[in-house]
């Protein structure tokens, strides 16, 4: 019997919507507003939403996908 791999939602994301382009591209906000402010509080304020926007897309969103029975409908 063949069994079915599971369905990743990031099979239906481009190459910059890949979890280690949005790392990339986070951290590099984070260590951008430090190398251009060298002031905690600037890259404090950068690093909140940065960090809610990483999370959201890198742990949540793909729990929601699979969650939601998306992934199972294959066509």
């Amino acid at each position: 019997m063949h069994e079915q791999q599971p369905v990743s939602p990031w099979n239906y994301k481009p190459w910059w919507c890949q979890p280690w382009s949005i790392l990339l591209t986070g951290t590099m906000l984070i260590g951008g507003s430090w190398a251009l402010a060298k002031t905690a509080w600037v890259t404090v304020i950068v690093a909140i939403p940065v960090l809610i926007w990483m999370g959201y897309f890198v742990i949540i969103w793909p729990q929601l996908m699979k969650d939601s029975g998306l992934l199972d409908r294959r066509e």
